[in-house]
């Protein structure tokens, strides 16, 4: 009984420690963002879509990765971490929009987390 009892700590120890260290800088590492006209983000323009958005590491540089769920393009961009002042409510999509040209991706949110990704 008290060999089960070890295991059952060591077991739970293990899982809080994965799960602290995949949210370590705040933030899921998939989401997903729907837009509805074609949008810039860094140099890449995006089509008009759902896109399944993984954020990833390469080297030191945070880098976006946008999947399009029907279609399966992919552009990446970077992007740096701001932190939050609270926990996000809800996912948000900051836009800047110019004349005559397609939307630029300023700021993405996902909700739950605690930084914003700014590009």
């Amino acid at each position: 009984m008290r060999l089960f009892r070890i295991l059952g700590f060591v077991l739970l120890f293990c899982s809080v420690a994965v799960l602290a260290k995949d949210n370590k800088l705040g933030i899921r590492e998939v989401g997903r963002v729907t837009f509805d006209t074609q949008v810039r983000v860094g140099e890449a323009v995006l089509p008009a879509g759902e896109y399944v958005v993984r954020h990833t590491m390469e080297g030191q540089e945070h880098i976006m990765v946008f999947q399009k769920v029907i279609g399966k393009q992919e552009f990446k961009a970077k992007c740096t971490l701001v932190a939050l002042p609270r926990k996000a409510d809800r996912d948000q999509t900051i836009l800047e929009t110019e004349t005559n040209k397609p939307p630029v991706l300023r700021e993405l949110v996902f909700g739950g987390d605690t930084a914003k990704h700014v590009f």
